[in-house]
């Protein structure tokens, strides 16, 4: 009977902790799991009092070619109203979920004019399975190819020019971005089945077109108003891609069917940006990228103490934490795109990703 008990317990002994749990609890103890409500409201206040300025700025310059000064700063502003509505997306605000939920309708729905139930969705799967074919939307193939694929062979003669060179027309194509990203909101937002706040989004998002357009033709001619939303929205497009470029762009990408546990999977698969406080700014805190995918729920203003926990860490666990300027990410991600575009054989020959092929 002892036996049979004592064989018992050793079965229901608690399994060793994890390389993340161990680092989980590090972060928890240095309390940077921590709300920080008075960094928030500063950051939305100075946002939304920039708003009132420019919208101040618009009325009383009028109809004058100078107006393009005031949209793109606009685009700017709205750029950072796009790094709260995603900050919480990811509840980094409040601790309230629901209240994360509403704040994110206010700060990216009404003001940055992105659908909140669209972000959720494509970017909750980027960050469950990053830099993964099939999993991770952000690098689905459509205009570039972040991997080779033989989904068209036969190429034309102008596609297979834009593919080899695909690097160099990355940034000119974030020109678009801005209208691509309203495209999606909209389209999610009055499309079916976008859940039960759809009738709050689709109101959010008529009362910040209706408002920003009548505000534009009013002051403007039409050719004026054009001009100036068509500036702000290139802005919008060129500011978010330039920040989002550095986190993935030329790190490696995984088939499908590999596995790889949670630590390795968003720091391998990340790259941090060398930075100081302007950096972070411009950047909204994504900039520390690899700290934001191990705990996206993590307030901003606390990532860049996290680092100081998470970086020796991966290093004493011969994990390869990445780090670069923010130059020499642009040139990486540029270089990567071109090599996808001229590559013709199988992409996942590199020691790393052929580790991570699940064995059979």
């Amino acid at each position: 009977m002892s036996t049979a008990i004592s064989a018992t317990r050793q079965s229901r002994a608690p399994r060793p902790p994890t390389e993340y749990s161990q680092l989980l609890r590090s972060v928890q103890e240095a309390g940077l799991m921590k709300r920080r409500y008075g960094y928030y409201a500063v950051k939305a206040g100075l946002m939304i009092l920039a708003t009132g300025g420019l919208i101040a700025g618009v009325i009383l310059l009028g109809n004058s070619w100078l107006q393009l000064i005031l949209a793109g700063v606009l685009g700017v502003v709205f750029a950072h109203f796009g790094f709260l509505g995603h900050d919480a997306a990811h509840r980094q605000i409040f601790v309230s979920g629901k209240a994360n939920h509403r704040a994110g309708l206010v700060l990216g729905t009404l003001f940055s004019g992105m659908s909140l139930t669209w972000w959720n969705s494509k970017h909750n799967k980027h960050h469950q399975a990053p830099n993964q074919i099939s999993k991770d939307p952000d690098i689905e193939p459509s205009v570039l190819h972040f991997y080779h694929t033989d989904l068209v062979p036969n190429r034309s003669r102008v596609a297979t020019f834009f593919r080899e060179r695909q690097g160099w027309f990355f940034f000119p194509l974030l020109t678009f971005e801005g209208i691509n990203l309203h495209a999606q909101s909209f389209i999610t937002s009055f499309g079916r089945r976008s859940g039960k706040w759809q009738p709050m989004e689709m109101s959010l998002l008529i009362v910040r077109w209706g408002s920003y357009l009548a505000l534009l033709f009013f002051v403007l001619d039409p050719g004026k108003a054009a001009a100036f939303l068509g500036l702000q929205l290139a802005v919008v497009g060129i500011y978010l891609g330039c920040t989002f470029a550095p986190n993935h762009k030329g790190m490696p990408i995984l088939p499908a069917d590999a596995r790889v546990d949670f630590l390795r999977r968003q720091v391998l698969m990340s790259r941090n940006i060398i930075s100081n406080r302007l950096t972070t700014f411009a950047m909204g805190g994504l900039n520390y990228q690899i700290e934001h995918h191990l705990f996206p729920s993590m307030p901003r203003p606390n990532l860049r103490r996290a680092q100081r926990i998470i970086k020796p860490f991966c290093i004493d666990n011969s994990v390869t934490y990445t780090e670069t300027t923010l130059r020499r990410s642009y040139g990486i991600a540029v270089r990567y795109l071109n090599e996808v575009g001229l590559r013709a054989g199988d992409p996942f020959e590199c020691p790393l990703v052929a580790a991570m092929r699940p064995r059979i």
